[in-house]
């Protein structure tokens, strides 16, 4: 009967630990952070912080050379609880991606192609999509660097040879810009 008793008792034990740790695991949150990535460790604001004060302005790093400012709305710059890994969201920015390209509005496209590449950084179909926008826009050298980046993660591609006739055609035109 004692026998019994230790072997109910180890066994209740054991669940009970595996169901604490899925639950630390599975909350958000609970993850250990690293404390010198400002990106992951987000600090209480400070008592006399106004709950509803805006956010800083973006440092001028991020304005474009035409005094147009980089576009600040991105999902991963403005939820600073999200996940850093969400393959949800990595298939919803592709989604509006495509979107904005049928639309014209490349930079958008290129903006939610950065944004799925941050969500889920080894999923290779986010570069061919971000390769054909910065094509599109005439950033050649950047598009040839996607689309190595693509074969890099999906070397075994259906469309690998088409891709690789891609970059060689853009390194081709960026020697012929150069003369």
């Amino acid at each position: 009967m004692r026998r019994k008793y230790l072997d109910d008792l180890a066994m209740l034990l054991a669940a009970s630990v595996l169901a604490g740790s899925l639950m630390a695991w599975c909350a958000p949150g609970a993850r250990a952070q690293d404390p010198g990535d400002p990106t992951k460790a987000h600090p209480a604001p400070p008592p006399d912080d106004p709950a509803g004060a805006p956010p800083p302005p973006a440092p001028d790093s991020a304005k474009k050379p035409g005094g147009k400012g980089k576009n600040t709305d991105s999902a991963t710059s403005n939820a600073p609880d999200q996940p850093a890994w969400d393959p949800l969201r990595a298939e919803k920015d592709m989604q509006v991606g495509q979107y904005y390209m049928k639309k014209g509005d490349v930079d958008a496209a290129i903006d939610r192609f950065e944004d799925a590449i941050v969500a889920k950084p080894g999923y290779a179909i986010p570069y061919l999509y971000l390769g054909e926008a910065q094509e599109k826009k005439g950033q050649k050298r950047l598009a040839a660097k996607s689309y190595t980046r693509y074969l890099d993660l999906y070397p075994h591609a259906e469309d690998a040879a088409k891709i690789r006739k891609k970059i060689d055609q853009l390194y081709k035109d960026l020697e012929k810009d150069k003369k």
